[in-house]
């Protein structure tokens, strides 16, 4: 599970291979692979997704040196999940 262990929040708009998806599906993407999704930045964050036009959340993140990832990273990443 290339998520196990991890809370993920999604921000901003997909792109690539993930630009239908609509936040439901991203979580339960999320929850198939592993991970947990939550809707807020915290120090328990392990993972933010940051599509275009991600604002505080994404701010919030590098405040607290949580990894950044792009859409299109993040599919790569959980590739085998991804319908």
């Amino acid at each position: 599970m290339p998520l196990a262990g991890m809370t993920v929040v999604v921000t901003g708009a997909m792109t690539g291979p993930l630009e239908k998806l609509s936040r439901n599906q991203m979580n339960e993407l999320i929850e198939r692979a592993g991970g947990r999704s939550s809707s807020s930045v915290s120090k328990k964050t392990t993972l933010v997704v940051a599509g275009e036009g991600a604002g505080s959340k994404r701010t919030k993140a590098e405040t607290l040196g949580i990894r950044l990832t792009t859409p299109d990273e993040f599919a790569t990443l959980i590739a085998d999940f991804v319908d």
